[in-house]
């Protein structure tokens, strides 16, 4: 390419560096994607009568607002950790998961997970609730159901970092993907918890 006079190419630094940036941006947004995709998910249930499954809003204390420029918060803080990211009614039985997404092709990370995530889905379990994980593995277009006791119990035990993807293809659901719903997890709640009792 010629450049007018004066004007001097961009390095080859320069073009590498706005790469990167673009792949970080790519990275950070694919846990909202997902996200997105199952808000969607929960509004067409919602519309055909199947479910009531919420997204659980982030406790946070405003402290400064802006009203001048139509209420903008300028000063927040987290009122307390936050536990799971979902939750509601299906089928007569309460449930409550954590959605989680990665871009490793070989296994989910542990460190993905917060302890009080564990504590709150274990409490969901004592209580006679449904409690589970899906999973997005981003690069594959897999997304698998996990019940929240396999997770925990291999969050406290730890026998390694991260859950290899051949035990959570193995001890899964694989949710379907489609237009509407993007992911029908229900189905796969359905497979795992409730086929058994239907027997």
């Amino acid at each position: 390419m010629k450049y007018p006079r004066g004007i001097t190419p961009p390095s080859e630094g320069v073009i590498k560096k706005k790469r990167i940036i673009n792949k970080k941006g790519n990275a950070a947004n694919r846990g909202m994607v997902f996200e997105n995709d199952i808000n969607a998910s929960n509004d067409f249930y919602l519309k055909h009568n199947r479910a009531l499954i919420s997204k659980r809003p982030t406790p946070i204390n405003i402290v400064k607002v802006d009203y001048a420029r139509g209420a903008k918060i300028k000063e927040a803080y987290f009122e307390k950790q936050s536990t799971t990211d979902y939750n509601g009614v299906y089928r007569g039985k309460y449930l409550d998961f954590e959605a989680k997404s990665t871009q490793s092709k070989t296994s989910f990370p542990l460190h993905n997970i917060a302890p009080q995530q564990v504590e709150h889905l274990k409490s969901v379990i004592r209580h006679g609730g449904i409690a589970f994980f899906l999973i997005n593995f981003a690069l594959l277009n897999e997304t698998y159901l996990l019940s929240a006791e396999y997770i925990c119990q291999f969050y406290e035990e730890q026998p390694r970092k991260s859950i290899p993807i051949k035990d959570i293809r193995a001890k899964g659901i694989l949710c379907k993907e489609s237009f509407l719903p993007r992911y029908d997890y229900l189905a796969a709640v359905d497979e795992f918890y409730f086929s058994k009792k239907e027997k």
